[in-house]
């Protein structure tokens, strides 16, 4: 199928929200109690920020264990780097994952405001701006061969559906309702004209979407 565009371990609510609008330094998702939605994963062995030993095998385990598997490349909006908009006022800011991020990949942050690459530990992080499949050709060419994971936030996925460039589409849906917010979708029956779905419930709690294009 040649290189893929990839979206992993994205999370909502059972209401379809991914996150808030009023992102800040203080609230990285936008919404109160949004990262509630992560802890089935944050409880995974496999989980690539845990610190301390031990963690969950199984259903949710694999899925963050695949995070990385075969990915050369990743696309990112500019929400999910930083709280800042408009032109860059800080290049002090490097993201929210320290010195050693977990992508180990090229990533390419779209944003119409140009700023300097920059390279911390393995992970070198582009500025682009463009169309979404512009964005998604130089992400191909950087991934050497390997797929590209489109890693939100949620807008951003949702400017690549609607362009018809997503391959497959994992989405972890979580038992809570936080009411408002950004929304993936009112119902995942909206991707059923374009993707094949299997949906596999997990004794986490969360129930995982999987999507792969007709």
């Amino acid at each position: 199928m040649g290189q893929l565009l990839r979206v992993q371990n994205f999370n909502v609510s059972s209401d379809g929200i991914a996150a808030g609008e009023h992102q800040s330094m203080e609230s990285p998702f936008g919404l109160p109690g949004a990262e509630v939605m992560w802890a089935w994963a944050g409880a995974t062995a496999s989980w690539p920020n845990r610190t301390d030993p031990g963690g969950s095998r199984g259903l949710d385990d694999y899925f963050t264990r695949d995070f990385s598997h075969g990915i050369g490349a990743e696309i990112m909006g500019r929400n999910k780097f930083g709280p800042q908009r408009g032109p860059w006022d800080d290049h002090e800011w490097r993201g929210w994952w320290g010195d050693e991020p977990p992508f180990h990949t090229p990533v390419f942050v779209m944003t119409h405001h140009p700023r300097p690459s920059f390279t911390l530990s393995d992970t070198t992080f582009h500025f682009v701006g463009g169309a979404p499949a512009d964005v998604l050709e130089r992400a191909r060419a950087a991934a050497q061969g390997g797929d590209v994971r489109l890693g939100g936030g949620v807008t951003t996925v949702r400017e690549f559906l609607d362009a018809g460039l997503v391959d497959t589409l994992h989405v972890a849906v979580s038992p809570v309702r936080l009411g408002s917010g950004l929304r993936l979708w009112e119902s995942p029956e909206e991707l059923l004209d374009r993707f094949h779905l299997e949906v596999v419930p997990s004794p986490s709690g969360v129930t995982h979407h999987l999507f792969w294009r007709r």
